[in-house]
């Protein structure tokens, strides 16, 4: 925890370059349509924040992707949609029928990368591990961001009076998202607006 901001912001730059496909596709058929369609989609201005095939009926293909500034209306699912639709098309990655959804992540949403765990630091999360990690692999509590390939969590450890800080490595992480709250539904909504805000024209124009 020496680095300086600079060190840091160029330490988890690389960490999110090796780190960014596990939580976001797992291997199989999901992560070969993620390697597919990432490039086209970041192209157009969306990040893939997370593909799923086959978990509901067996036939559904689930991709979740947002702006890189966090946003994801009605109008760019459908732009997003286009350009994957046509892609598939031409590319068959798929035998047979399928149903294709396209959403935000949502508010409680999944975090797969460590760009998620950065941005929403401070926030109430659940995460569960692969291997458990002192007995555990269940952890709740507030994101403290990413530091040397481990995501930071202060939660409640038995035999401490006061909250710890636990690093949790990034590659035994199975499952995260964040947990409801109030805090987290006005977070969400004032950073929407802010966005919404910066992307109208001014009076001006």
């Amino acid at each position: 925890m020496t680095a300086t901001g600079l060190d840091r912001k160029e330490a988890n730059g690389a960490a999110d370059a090796v780190l960014d496909t596990p939580l976001v596709a797992a291997p199989g058929p999901a992560r070969r349509i993620f390697e597919l369609l990432r490039g086209p989609a970041e192209g157009i201005g969306f990040e893939i924040v997370r593909v799923r095939f086959g978990l509901q009926d067996g036939h559904t293909l689930q991709i979740m992707a947002e702006r890189p500034d966090g946003t994801m209306c009605v109008a760019d699912c459908e732009e997003l949609s286009r350009t994957i639709s046509a892609l598939l098309d031409v590319e068959d990655p798929i035998p047979g029928e399928y149903n294709l959804e396209i959403s935000s992540p949502g508010i409680d949403r999944p975090l797969t990368r460590p760009k998620d765990f950065e941005r929403w630091s401070g926030f109430e999360a659940k995460i569960e591990l692969t291997e458990p990690l002192a007995g555990r692999k269940r952890f709740r509590g507030l994101l403290q961001g990413v530091e040397d390939g481990e995501v930071l969590v202060e939660c409640e450890i038995e035999g401490f009076s006061e909250p710890q800080i636990l690093g949790l490595p990034f590659r035994q992480l199975s499952e995260a998202k964040l947990t409801m709250s109030d805090d987290l539904i006005r977070e969400s909504l004032k950073r929407q607006g802010r966005a919404t805000t910066a992307d109208s024209p001014s009076d001006g124009e």
